[in-house]
């Protein structure tokens, strides 16, 4: 689904259009947020793209909802 991700201060911040989301990221796999899952403060997990650490936000991406809520 698609998401779009942003910096706020030092926390990430996802926006999921299709649902009207807005929610921080609480957990990543990874030390950058790309290639590796994440989980946001509402308990969802998604797997996110590959991309460069240095990418420039915010940046509309397609991210894989792996759990949480309702498809």
């Amino acid at each position: 689904m698609k998401v779009m991700l942003r910096k706020v201060g030092e926390k990430y911040e996802i926006y999921v259009p299709k649902k009207d989301l807005e929610e921080l990221v609480v957990e990543s796999e990874k030390d950058t947020i790309w290639g590796g899952t994440i989980k946001i403060a509402n308990g969802w997990t998604f797997a996110m793209p590959d991309m460069p650490a240095d990418t420039r936000l915010p940046i509309t991406v397609e991210a894989r909802k792996l759990s949480g809520g309702d498809d």
